[in-house]
């Protein structure tokens, strides 16, 4: 089953989207909202399934699906929480500044509390103020999760994931030192992230969704080019039962919270440090972390971080070449 919510008020019009993501079906006679319908799963969602197969039969009327008239599959949200399953990107994050990488950072994930009241829609502008901020974007794998209970074991956590999507986790890497250096984690450095057009239940990934991984390339495309496809299962340290079951350690999660795979990372077939799809590589899902290769191999990074007129767009396509969450395009205006 795949679900979008249409912008309409502060938390969208909730609509079943066909297979192909060329139409829809409205949903707001079952729940008026994707929220209102992870509220009551087990009672809404078979309705919701129903729905969608009468979608795919032509069986109820439906109108054209268009994704620029999407906001994220939840306008806001309780709560997001953003991982770094990938340990490669954290190695080279290190790396590029002469520092190891703790022993732990192996077996207990890193993850943040990112503001999640005001996301942007998959195919709306990204607003930059200061060009000195460093804007970049970051492709990631996100999951929804049903309620959650403290203390979930991460085998039980993976069965509470009830929605994928991908994200947009836009960044803001000059404001990102100083905000660390307080010692009390990222705000300023995080402005509002974007996600896919589409939330996809596990079950219509079929093979595609396993072990808690989605097992399919990452493709970003920065200003026309290709600039990313790692495939998302590869070198991904922690799955998401893990990462849900983190982020559950010490306190329930409620319906509706996103957890975050951070930047989808690959290492080089050698096992070295990625390289740009233009060499041959899989490149990269940031900008940043060609810049950290670029210092690390050149003393110096020379590629720049985004600006007015640039622009980003992160899709995921299935072995057919089909896009499956649709795509997150947007472009960076002056704010």
């Amino acid at each position: 089953m795949k679900l979008a919510s249409l912008k309409e008020g502060r938390d969208g019009r909730l609509v079943v989207v066909s297979r192909d993501l060329t139409k829809c079906a409205d949903a707001s006679h079952i729940a008026p909202t994707l929220q209102a319908a992870l509220d009551d799963w087990a009672q809404l969602s078979p309705k919701l399934e129903a729905l969608a197969s009468d979608v795919e039969l032509g069986s109820v009327p439906t109108e054209r699906f268009h994704e620029h008239d999407c906001a994220s599959p939840l306008p806001r949200a309780f709560q997001w929480a953003d991982g770094s399953a990938y340990i490669n990107h954290v190695e080279l994050v290190r790396k590029a500044r002469g520092a190891e990488v703790p022993e732990s950072f192996y077996s207990d994930p890193l993850m943040y509390q990112g503001g999640s009241d005001s996301f942007l829609g998959p195919r709306d502008d990204i607003p930059l103020k200061d060009k000195a901020w460093g804007l970049d974007f970051e492709a990631e794998v996100c999951v929804v999760t049903d309620d959650v209970p403290m203390g979930v074991s991460p085998e039980d956590a993976l069965s509470k994931v009830r929605l994928v999507m991908i994200c947009n986790d836009v960044s803001l890497r000059g404001l990102i030192p100083n905000e660390l250096g307080k010692g009390f984690g990222f705000f300023q450095s995080k402005p509002s992230s974007a996600f896919s057009p589409v939330a996809v239940t596990p079950d219509e990934l079929g093979d595609a969704w396993s072990d808690g991984k989605l097992h399919l390339p990452m493709l970003s495309t920065y200003n026309g080019k290709a600039f990313g496809k790692p495939v998302c299962d590869v070198d991904m340290t922690f799955d998401f039962g893990t990462l849900v079951a983190h982020a559950a350690k010490t306190r329930p999660l409620c319906a509706g919270t996103i957890i975050g795979s951070g930047t989808i990372s690959n290492r080089d077939a050698d096992g070295g440090a990625g390289k740009p799809v233009a060499d041959g590589g899989l490149g990269y899902s940031c900008i940043a972390e060609i810049r950290m290769i670029e210092t690390i191999r050149d003393g110096k990074p020379e590629t720049r971080f985004m600006d007015v007129g640039d622009s980003i767009r992160i899709e995921v396509k299935d072995k057919d070449g089909h896009t499956v969450f649709g795509a997150i395009e947007q472009d960076v205006v002056s704010a």
